[in-house]
């Protein structure tokens, strides 16, 4: 596109995040040599998310450390950012972004990188000052200096991120209830075999683990805080962090007419159903050629490698999106690596000593292994990530069997 002053508009993203602090180098390495301009609402440079929750949280690692890349890096590659201001509104016909300080920035082509924000807890009392959600940096300063050694931290949720919250804060002193309605934590993302040791692993480090109950009102007087439950018992807290999940942010697309369905679909190459306008990361639903059906994933790598395929694209040489999913969780000495995507497995084969905080459990379907967990366990995800791609097929004896190595399976 070319703009009044017969220039090449920028290619402009939306989202001051890891994938677009991924997407400008990609760019520039791709060559792309023209204006890259990035916008962001929250103050910050790009900056590492997964530490907020741990690290951070724990004060073991500063704010300036985390950014992903320093500032002279992004003015040696010509990146122009746009912090603390909000995109309103797309305009699709003139290619142009609509800020909430009225300015309107062209573009050339537009990357959505607009992630998501914590769903809110549905109840009365959830909007009061100690109840916290945490997605960025603020979010947990804020957390920090109210959640103190020897206060009463409730968490809400059993997911990732409320299990590394609660063993970020154990650690340090806090009195900490995991509350969770359904029957063991992370029971939306694995396995009985992993709920039931991540449980165990918490309980003794000191957490309190409620399970298959639920959250019906937080009550505060002058007597303090309290959760109402459902089975009518209470629990006394002084704060709470919530961690129910995401939801994407699609409001741009969406007003700009742009197709949505749990995300902004988008094509193998992360082109949007409107010209010139991608969408990567955690806000966008696309085609999986491994599992054969759409999916939308909440994972550093995923924002990456879509980088890459979105910069390729814009370039004039495209490529496919084909990566293999994984993630990571860190909670005490544990590192949980998982690779693939485990909800239609049919068989599942540990591999290893569960008691020794080091094994890993290998998920089938229809005798193909379709994805691993693994608990301090790094070199069946290296191989792990093999095998998920080649869609193996594997004997379930032999994945038990310890004395064959792992390494020995890419041939079996």
């Amino acid at each position: 596109m070319v703009d009044k002053n017969n220039a090449v508009a920028d290619v402009v993203i939306i989202g001051a995040s890891h994938a677009a602090a991924e997407t400008v180098m990609q760019l520039r390495k791709q060559g792309w040599v023209h204006g890259i301009t990035v916008i962001g609402d929250e103050l910050h440079l790009p900056y590492q998310r997964p530490p907020l929750s741990k690290a951070y949280f724990k004060g073991d690692v500063a704010a300036e450390k985390l950014l992903i890349r320093p500032k002279e890096s992004y003015d040696k590659a010509g990146v122009t950012f746009r912090l603390g201001v909000r995109a309103l509104a797309l305009d699709v016909e003139n290619r142009q972004v609509e800020l909430a300080d009225h300015e309107r920035v062209n573009y050339s082509h537009l990357i959505l990188s607009t992630g998501t924000r914590a769903r809110h807890l549905p109840v009365g009392g959830a909007e009061e000052d100690n109840v916290f959600y945490l997605r960025t940096l603020h979010d947990v300063d804020v957390i920090r200096a109210n959640v103190l050694p020897g206060t009463k931290l409730l968490i809400v949720g059993a997911g990732y991120i409320g299990l590394e919250i609660a063993a970020s804060a154990v650690k340090q002193g806090v009195d900490v209830t995991v509350l969770e309605a359904q029957d063991r934590v992370l029971a939306r993302v694995t396995s009985p075999v992993i709920s039931e040791f991540y449980q165990r692993v918490h309980r003794e480090e000191g957490v309190h683990i409620q399970l298959d109950v639920g959250l019906q009102e937080l009550v505060h007087d002058s007597e303090g805080s309290r959760a109402l439950l459902n089975d009518g018992n209470f629990i006394e807290f002084d704060n709470v962090i919530v961690g129910i999940g995401v939801v994407p942010n699609v409001e741009l697309a969406l007003d700009a007419g742009i197709e949505c369905d749990n995300g902004i679909l988008v094509d193998e190459f992360t082109q949007t159903s409107q010209p010139n306008i991608y969408a990567i990361g955690d806000c966008c639903n696309h085609p999986s050629p491994l599992y054969e059906r759409r999916i939308r994933l909440e994972s550093v790598p995923n924002a990456s490698e879509q980088a890459k395929v979105a910069a390729a694209s814009i370039c004039g040489a495209p490529v496919k999106y084909d990566s293999v999913p994984w993630f990571w969780s860190d909670q005490y000495d544990v590192k949980l690596q998982t690779v693939g995507l485990l909800q239609d497995y049919d068989q599942t084969i540990v591999r290893g000593d569960q008691s020794s905080r080091k094994f890993s459990v290998f998920y089938l379907h229809e005798g193909r292994l379709i994805a691993i967990d693994a608990i301090n366990s790094p070199a069946e995800f290296m191989i792990g990530k093999r095998l998920v791609a080649a869609k193996a097929r594997l004997d379930p004896a032999d994945i038990a069997n310890t004395d064959i190595s792992i390494k020995s399976l890419l041939d079996s």
